[in-house]
Protein backbone atom coordinates (compact mmCIF):
# COMPACT_ATOMS: atom_id res chain seq x y z
CA UNK A 1 0.00 0.00 0.00
CA UNK A 2 0.97 3.34 -0.89
CA UNK A 3 1.97 5.49 2.37
CA UNK A 4 0.81 8.57 0.89
CA UNK A 5 -3.02 7.72 0.99
CA UNK A 6 -2.39 7.97 4.53
CA UNK A 7 0.00 11.05 4.75
CA UNK A 8 -1.67 12.92 1.77
CA UNK A 9 -4.87 14.70 4.11
CA UNK A 10 -2.31 16.25 6.80
CA UNK A 11 0.83 16.75 4.41
CA UNK A 12 0.95 20.81 4.80
CA UNK A 13 0.49 20.14 8.38
CA UNK A 14 3.13 18.01 8.50
CA UNK A 15 5.86 20.50 6.87
CA UNK A 16 4.24 23.07 9.89
CA UNK A 17 5.70 19.99 12.31
CA UNK A 18 8.71 19.72 10.28
CA UNK A 19 9.80 23.35 11.11
CA UNK A 20 9.21 23.02 14.62
CA UNK A 21 11.02 20.56 15.05
CA UNK A 22 13.76 22.02 13.35
CA UNK A 23 13.55 25.08 15.12
CA UNK A 24 14.04 23.29 18.62
CA UNK A 25 18.57 23.54 18.58
CA UNK A 26 18.44 27.34 16.58
CA UNK A 27 20.12 28.65 19.09
CA UNK A 28 21.98 26.33 20.77
CA UNK A 29 25.45 25.00 20.70
CA UNK A 30 26.62 24.55 16.65
CA UNK A 31 27.53 20.66 17.51
CA UNK A 32 23.89 19.84 19.29
CA UNK A 33 22.22 21.85 16.19
CA UNK A 34 24.37 19.54 14.06
CA UNK A 35 23.60 16.43 16.05
CA UNK A 36 19.43 17.57 15.59
CA UNK A 37 19.72 18.21 11.99
CA UNK A 38 21.17 14.82 11.64
CA UNK A 39 18.93 12.74 13.12
CA UNK A 40 15.94 14.59 11.89
CA UNK A 41 17.84 14.13 8.75
CA UNK A 42 17.60 9.72 9.24
CA UNK A 43 13.59 10.75 8.51
CA UNK A 44 11.05 8.00 9.44
CA UNK A 45 7.35 8.22 8.06
CA UNK A 46 6.71 10.53 10.81
CA UNK A 47 3.98 8.17 11.89
CA UNK A 48 2.98 9.25 15.60
CA UNK A 49 2.62 13.24 14.07
CA UNK A 50 0.48 11.92 11.09
CA UNK A 51 -1.96 9.74 13.86
CA UNK A 52 -2.16 12.82 15.92
CA UNK A 53 -2.90 15.28 12.99
CA UNK A 54 -5.94 13.15 11.50
CA UNK A 55 -7.38 12.25 15.04
CA UNK A 56 -6.99 16.04 15.59
CA UNK A 57 -8.53 17.02 12.26
CA UNK A 58 -11.20 14.57 12.38
CA UNK A 59 -12.52 15.81 15.94
CA UNK A 60 -11.97 19.67 15.61
CA UNK A 61 -8.72 20.44 17.41
CA UNK A 62 -7.29 23.68 17.27
CA UNK A 63 -4.50 23.24 14.07
CA UNK A 64 -1.60 25.00 16.24
CA UNK A 65 -2.33 22.92 19.36
CA UNK A 66 -2.01 19.71 16.95
CA UNK A 67 0.89 20.69 15.31
CA UNK A 68 2.36 21.54 18.49
CA UNK A 69 1.18 18.08 19.85
CA UNK A 70 2.70 16.53 16.81
CA UNK A 71 6.35 17.99 17.06
CA UNK A 72 6.26 16.86 21.04
CA UNK A 73 5.25 13.39 20.34
CA UNK A 74 7.78 13.21 17.35
CA UNK A 75 10.42 14.77 19.86
CA UNK A 76 9.85 12.07 22.52
CA UNK A 77 10.08 9.51 20.10
CA UNK A 78 13.40 10.94 18.50
CA UNK A 79 14.58 10.96 21.84
CA UNK A 80 13.90 7.35 23.33
CA UNK A 81 15.61 6.29 19.88
CA UNK A 82 18.77 8.24 20.34
CA UNK A 83 19.02 6.61 23.92
CA UNK A 84 17.88 2.82 22.84
CA UNK A 85 20.48 2.89 19.81
CA UNK A 86 22.82 3.99 22.61
CA UNK A 87 21.79 1.03 24.88
CA UNK A 88 21.69 -1.42 21.77
CA UNK A 89 24.79 -0.06 20.49
CA UNK A 90 23.25 0.33 17.22
CA UNK A 91 25.78 1.45 14.74
CA UNK A 92 22.99 2.09 12.28
CA UNK A 93 19.65 3.09 11.84
CA UNK A 94 17.31 3.18 8.43
CA UNK A 95 20.84 2.66 7.07
CA UNK A 96 22.34 5.87 8.36
CA UNK A 97 25.05 6.37 11.28
CA UNK A 98 23.33 7.03 14.55
CA UNK A 99 24.52 9.28 17.06
CA UNK A 100 26.49 7.47 18.70
CA UNK A 101 28.56 5.97 16.32
CA UNK A 102 30.05 9.27 16.13
CA UNK A 103 29.75 10.85 19.18
CA UNK A 104 30.88 9.85 22.57
CA UNK A 105 28.35 7.76 25.08
CA UNK A 106 28.51 11.46 27.31
CA UNK A 107 27.68 13.19 24.46
CA UNK A 108 24.62 11.09 22.83
CA UNK A 109 23.09 10.74 26.56
CA UNK A 110 22.78 14.63 27.04
CA UNK A 111 21.23 15.32 23.31
CA UNK A 112 18.64 12.29 23.91
CA UNK A 113 17.52 14.16 27.53
CA UNK A 114 18.14 17.87 25.49
CA UNK A 115 15.10 15.91 23.52
CA UNK A 116 13.05 14.82 25.94
CA UNK A 117 13.08 18.87 27.41
CA UNK A 118 12.56 19.94 24.10
CA UNK A 119 9.69 17.20 23.73
CA UNK A 120 8.19 18.28 27.11
CA UNK A 121 8.53 21.98 26.66
CA UNK A 122 6.24 21.69 23.13
CA UNK A 123 4.14 19.28 25.15
CA UNK A 124 3.41 22.26 27.71
CA UNK A 125 2.93 23.87 24.63
CA UNK A 126 -0.37 23.27 24.74
CA UNK A 127 -1.43 24.76 28.02
CA UNK A 128 -2.93 21.71 28.48
CA UNK A 129 -2.71 20.24 31.75
CA UNK A 130 -4.32 16.83 31.71
CA UNK A 131 -1.98 16.30 28.65
CA UNK A 132 0.92 17.55 30.30
CA UNK A 133 0.42 14.78 32.97
CA UNK A 134 0.34 12.12 30.48
CA UNK A 135 3.05 13.01 28.79
CA UNK A 136 4.98 12.78 32.06
CA UNK A 137 3.41 9.47 32.90
CA UNK A 138 3.97 7.73 29.43
CA UNK A 139 7.81 8.49 29.40
CA UNK A 140 7.57 7.01 32.61
CA UNK A 141 6.21 3.90 31.30
CA UNK A 142 8.65 4.09 28.39
CA UNK A 143 11.99 4.18 30.85
CA UNK A 144 10.36 1.76 33.02
CA UNK A 145 9.62 -0.72 30.48
CA UNK A 146 13.51 -0.05 29.00
CA UNK A 147 15.20 -0.98 32.44
CA UNK A 148 12.50 -3.56 32.72
CA UNK A 149 13.72 -5.37 29.49
CA UNK A 150 17.07 -4.84 30.38
CA UNK A 151 16.86 -6.32 33.75
CA UNK A 152 14.43 -9.46 33.67
CA UNK A 153 13.35 -10.35 29.81
CA UNK A 154 15.93 -11.74 28.74
CA UNK A 155 15.79 -15.45 27.27
CA UNK A 156 12.27 -15.00 29.10
CA UNK A 157 9.10 -16.78 26.79
CA UNK A 158 6.15 -15.61 27.93
CA UNK A 159 3.31 -13.57 25.80
CA UNK A 160 2.15 -11.97 28.89
CA UNK A 161 6.61 -10.26 29.71
CA UNK A 162 5.66 -9.61 26.24
CA UNK A 163 2.84 -7.93 25.75
CA UNK A 164 4.16 -5.66 28.54
CA UNK A 165 7.11 -4.75 26.89
CA UNK A 166 5.84 -3.73 23.56
CA UNK A 167 2.81 -1.81 25.28
CA UNK A 168 5.62 0.35 27.49
CA UNK A 169 8.22 -0.03 24.22
CA UNK A 170 5.36 1.37 21.37
CA UNK A 171 1.93 0.81 22.19
CA UNK A 172 2.44 3.48 24.73
CA UNK A 173 3.14 6.39 22.78
CA UNK A 174 0.79 5.61 20.40
CA UNK A 175 -1.74 5.39 22.54
CA UNK A 176 -0.87 8.65 24.17
CA UNK A 177 -0.33 10.68 21.02
CA UNK A 178 -4.06 9.54 19.65
CA UNK A 179 -5.75 10.35 23.39
CA UNK A 180 -3.79 13.86 23.81
CA UNK A 181 -5.01 14.98 19.90
CA UNK A 182 -8.90 13.95 21.26
CA UNK A 183 -7.98 15.76 24.56
CA UNK A 184 -7.61 18.92 23.54
CA UNK A 185 -10.81 18.48 21.02
CA UNK A 186 -14.08 19.68 21.65
CA UNK A 187 -15.53 16.31 22.31
CA UNK A 188 -16.64 14.22 25.30
CA UNK A 189 -14.52 11.70 27.37
CA UNK A 190 -16.32 8.39 25.38
CA UNK A 191 -14.51 10.01 22.25
CA UNK A 192 -11.13 10.28 24.51
CA UNK A 193 -11.56 6.85 25.46
CA UNK A 194 -12.48 5.65 21.65
CA UNK A 195 -9.13 7.28 20.65
CA UNK A 196 -6.84 5.90 23.56
CA UNK A 197 -8.35 2.49 22.11
CA UNK A 198 -7.47 2.72 18.86
CA UNK A 199 -3.95 4.08 19.70
CA UNK A 200 -3.59 1.22 22.06
CA UNK A 201 -4.03 -1.29 18.69
CA UNK A 202 -2.40 0.21 16.26
CA UNK A 203 0.68 0.53 18.50
CA UNK A 204 0.40 -3.18 19.63
CA UNK A 205 0.26 -4.35 16.00
CA UNK A 206 3.22 -1.64 14.85
CA UNK A 207 5.37 -3.08 16.97
CA UNK A 208 4.53 -7.08 16.38
CA UNK A 209 5.24 -6.20 12.78
CA UNK A 210 8.39 -4.33 13.60
CA UNK A 211 9.11 -7.84 15.44
CA UNK A 212 8.50 -9.80 12.66
CA UNK A 213 10.44 -7.61 10.23
CA UNK A 214 13.40 -8.68 12.65
CA UNK A 215 13.02 -12.33 10.86
CA UNK A 216 11.94 -11.53 7.56
CA UNK A 217 13.62 -8.19 6.24
CA UNK A 218 17.21 -7.77 5.55
CA UNK A 219 19.75 -6.46 6.67
CA UNK A 220 20.19 -3.15 4.88
CA UNK A 221 16.49 -2.46 4.46
CA UNK A 222 16.14 -3.03 8.40
CA UNK A 223 19.44 -1.56 9.56
CA UNK A 224 20.40 -4.10 11.95
CA UNK A 225 21.19 -8.01 11.65
CA UNK A 226 18.42 -10.25 10.94
CA UNK A 227 17.61 -11.53 14.07
CA UNK A 228 18.82 -9.31 16.37
CA UNK A 229 16.25 -9.79 19.18
CA UNK A 230 17.06 -13.31 19.92
CA UNK A 231 21.05 -12.60 19.63
CA UNK A 232 19.62 -10.01 22.73
CA UNK A 233 18.12 -12.53 24.02
CA UNK A 234 14.15 -10.65 23.92
CA UNK A 235 11.78 -13.71 22.74
CA UNK A 236 9.39 -11.57 20.28
CA UNK A 237 5.92 -13.28 19.12
CA UNK A 238 7.39 -15.32 16.18
CA UNK A 239 9.68 -16.78 18.57
CA UNK A 240 6.87 -17.38 21.34
CA UNK A 241 4.28 -19.02 18.54
CA UNK A 242 7.50 -21.01 17.78
CA UNK A 243 8.54 -22.10 21.43
CA UNK A 244 4.60 -23.35 22.20
CA UNK A 245 4.35 -25.61 19.34
CA UNK A 246 7.83 -26.98 19.00
CA UNK A 247 8.60 -26.73 23.45
CA UNK A 248 11.20 -29.59 23.13
CA UNK A 249 13.44 -27.85 20.59
CA UNK A 250 16.70 -27.77 22.37
CA UNK A 251 17.42 -23.99 21.35
CA UNK A 252 14.25 -23.00 22.71
CA UNK A 253 15.02 -24.64 25.80
CA UNK A 254 18.53 -22.97 25.78
CA UNK A 255 17.06 -19.94 26.22
CA UNK A 256 16.06 -19.57 29.88
CA UNK A 257 19.96 -20.57 30.98
CA UNK A 258 21.09 -17.98 28.89
CA UNK A 259 21.07 -20.09 25.55
CA UNK A 260 20.35 -16.59 24.14
CA UNK A 261 24.42 -15.32 24.31
CA UNK A 262 25.63 -18.66 22.13
CA UNK A 263 25.30 -17.08 18.28
CA UNK A 264 25.22 -20.40 16.74
CA UNK A 265 22.15 -21.69 18.52
CA UNK A 266 20.50 -18.41 17.97
CA UNK A 267 21.03 -18.54 14.21
CA UNK A 268 19.67 -22.12 14.25
CA UNK A 269 16.84 -21.13 15.74
CA UNK A 270 16.18 -18.06 13.72
CA UNK A 271 16.63 -20.38 10.59
CA UNK A 272 14.12 -22.90 12.40
CA UNK A 273 11.25 -20.21 13.19
CA UNK A 274 11.51 -18.55 9.85
CA UNK A 275 10.72 -22.03 8.36
CA UNK A 276 7.68 -22.26 10.37
CA UNK A 277 4.18 -20.51 10.21
CA UNK A 278 5.46 -18.79 13.75
CA UNK A 279 5.76 -15.92 11.63
CA UNK A 280 2.52 -15.93 9.81
CA UNK A 281 0.73 -16.51 13.15
CA UNK A 282 2.53 -13.59 14.53
CA UNK A 283 1.10 -11.58 11.40
CA UNK A 284 -2.61 -12.92 12.30
CA UNK A 285 -2.26 -11.49 15.93
CA UNK A 286 -1.19 -8.00 14.40
CA UNK A 287 -4.15 -7.67 11.91
CA UNK A 288 -6.47 -8.99 14.16
CA UNK A 289 -5.38 -5.51 16.40
CA UNK A 290 -5.73 -3.78 13.38
CA UNK A 291 -9.40 -4.78 13.04
CA UNK A 292 -10.19 -3.96 16.42
CA UNK A 293 -8.59 -0.18 15.54
CA UNK A 294 -10.79 0.03 12.35
CA UNK A 295 -14.09 -1.29 13.98
CA UNK A 296 -13.31 1.67 16.42
CA UNK A 297 -13.25 4.27 13.87
CA UNK A 298 -16.82 3.12 12.56
CA UNK A 299 -18.11 4.76 15.06
CA UNK A 300 -17.10 8.63 13.80
CA UNK A 301 -18.20 9.84 10.30
CA UNK A 302 -17.19 8.97 7.47
CA UNK A 303 -14.29 11.79 6.08
CA UNK A 304 -11.07 12.39 4.51
CA UNK A 305 -9.61 12.02 7.89
CA UNK A 306 -11.27 8.73 9.09
CA UNK A 307 -10.16 7.49 5.68
CA UNK A 308 -6.51 8.84 6.34
CA UNK A 309 -6.78 6.89 9.85
CA UNK A 310 -8.13 3.80 8.36
CA UNK A 311 -4.97 3.56 5.56
CA UNK A 312 -2.73 3.77 8.81
CA UNK A 313 -3.85 1.04 10.30
CA UNK A 314 -3.71 -0.78 7.21
CA UNK A 315 -0.44 0.33 6.25
CA UNK A 316 0.99 -0.96 9.54
CA UNK A 317 0.37 -4.42 8.79
CA UNK A 318 0.90 -4.07 4.74
CA UNK A 319 4.93 -2.59 5.53
CA UNK A 320 8.05 -3.53 4.78
CA UNK A 321 10.24 -2.12 6.41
Amino acid sequence: MNNVTFLSPVQEQLKLVETRLHAQADDRHPDLRAALEQILAAGGKRIRPTLALLVGNMLGAPEDRIVTLGASVELLHTATLVHDDLIDGSLLRRGMPTLNARWSPAATVLTGDFLFARAAKLAAETDHLPLMKLFAETLAVIVNGELAQMFSARGVISRENYMQRIYAKTASLFEMTSRSAAMISPVNESTVEAMRQFGYETGIAFQIVDDILDFTGDQSTVGKPVGSDLLNGLVTLPAIYYAESQPADDDVKSLSDGGWANEERMTRLIENIRRTDAISKAMNEASQHVDRALQILQRFEPGTERDGLENLAKFIVDRKI
